[in-house]
């Protein structure tokens, strides 16, 4: 690499984490001066306070990892403009083009150090994050569907409750199929279903079993009855952030396990995701359009770039979060969801990049 490439590069990864090292703490300090009633009103230790704030950094970091980005790439390019450097290099007879490579270069580190953290680093930090906010900060908030669960256990069985509660581990109005290929061999009706932790079965109160065979029916009843089943307690109540909690490779066994019980969580599930995928792709997109903007001297300096770069910012945030509430609440498909704002910016970067050019 020659002197330019260093030159730009070391200052591409300097600001970024500068910007990082800057931002961080100020989120820290907004989110701990919103908890912190809460977090005295509830004696949570320190120690888990100081866990949980250990994890919001690198949830915060995984979830403003491009914005972070671009907001550095235009405050030193917008620099090097107003100090033209940039008419310099230019002027030299570095095409456009070749100015821009090192700013590439730092955009692929930066992107497989952030396809890194979200496929294995995030989720274990997205999972202490919402463990602590549910347990001390929203006790009285669900983070389960608990209302008319309908899932597919496995290729055979299926189970339903109407209503499920989490901290009594009850469900009511159970009811359980059970088939062979199409035909249905029993199905097993409960006024409600309790998991027995210590011994690792379900009470079944209002017990009432129907069996099929060569059409004829035999029914089978009791007050009260203990039994093995073949689903796990969290399938009658499914955390809804669930997919946020898991490394990559286990989300795709787990999001082709709950399309099989037929979640209705599907979209969120798929968005989370897709989002490992387009984060990266965001960072080349967004330091393009950085380039763009923040490498022509204007007549306001730095400021006007940065107003720019802001807006853009506020945009492309827009996009994001509309896109993926749609996906998540609704059967708005989520590829579309994710990708839209990408095709969308990668459009303009390619505008704001020719005119740059000129």
């Amino acid at each position: 690499m020659k002197i330019l490439d260093w030159y730009i590069l070391k200052r591409y990864i300097f600001t970024f984490l500068m910007m990082l090292l800057l931002f961080i703490p100020i989120g820290i300090t907004v989110d701990l001066a919103e908890k912190i009633g809460r977090i005295l009103e509830n004696n949570v230790p320190f120690g888990e306070v100081a866990t949980y704030y250990l994890n919001f950094t690198v949830y915060f970091a995984n979830l403003l990892f491009p914005l972070f980005l671009f907001l550095s790439v235009i405050w030193f390019t917008s620099k090097l403009a107003n100090n033209t450097e940039v008419v310099a290099f230019l002027s030299s007879g570095v095409s456009f083009s070749r100015f821009l490579r090192p700013y590439i270069i730092g955009a692929t580190i930066v992107a497989t150090f952030a396809l890194f953290l979200g496929m294995f680093l995030a989720p274990i930090a997205s999972q202490g994050f919402n463990e602590f906010k549910y347990e001390y900060l929203k006790k009285n908030k669900q983070i389960q569907k608990t209302r008319d669960v309908y899932r597919q256990i496995n290729d055979n069985d299926y189970i339903y409750i109407s209503s499920f509660l989490p901290k009594r581990n009850i469900g009511m109005n159970f009811t359980y199929e059970h088939f062979d290929g199409n035909e249905l061999k029993y199905k097993i009706f409960a006024d409600n279903i309790r998991y027995i932790e210590e011994d690792s079965i379900y009470r079944l109160t209002g017990y009432v079993k129907r069996s099929y065979d060569n059409g004829i029916e035999t029914i089978e009843k009791a007050r009260r009855q203990n039994m093995k089943m073949p689903f796990e307690i969290e399938d009658l109540a499914p955390v809804e952030y669930a997919a946020e909690t898991k490394p990559y490779f286990e989300l795709l066994d787990f999001i082709k396990a709950e399309k099989r019980r037929g979640s209705s969580n599907i979209g969120r599930y798929e968005v989370v995701k897709l989002k490992k995928w387009s984060l990266p792709v965001s960072i080349f997109i967004l330091t393009i359009i950085a380039v763009a903007v923040s490498s022509i001297k204007r007549r306001g300096g730095m400021g006007v770039n940065l107003a720019i770069g802001i807006t853009i910012a506020m945009v492309y945030v827009f996009f994001d979060k509309i896109f993926g509430v749609m996906a998540a609440q609704s059967n708005f498909p989520a590829f579309i969801a994710v990708w839209f704002p990408n095709f969308i910016f990668g459009i303009l970067a390619i505008i704001l990049l020719q005119n740059a050019k000129r």
